[in-house]
């Protein structure tokens, strides 16, 4: 099963889009909340290409972008092999 790393914020309709999308698929994730830690927000920021809106997903380690990103992913029929199913 593949790694999932979503950065989010306290009061994000995206974010929690996202999870419920994880969730309904069994997969399990990391959350990381920088609402409140500007340095964790630049390091997602760095990681991200320069992004600084959440949600940021990244599974195994590869940067798949937000919440559209990842249901569109899914819509294509890209997402499980990317979550190992």
């Amino acid at each position: 099963m593949a790694t999932v790393e979503i950065y989010t914020t306290k009061i994000c309709p995206y974010c929690d889009r996202a999870k419920r999308l994880l969730t309904k698929k069994g997969q399990a994730y990391t959350e990381i909340d920088v609402s409140e830690d500007e340095g964790l927000r630049t390091f997602m920021t760095q990681r991200a290409g320069g992004k600084r809106s959440v949600p940021q997903i990244f599974i195994d380690d590869r940067h798949v972008g937000g919440s559209d990103e990842l249901h569109a992913l899914d819509a294509e029929g890209k997402l499980d092999p990317l979550l190992g199913r």
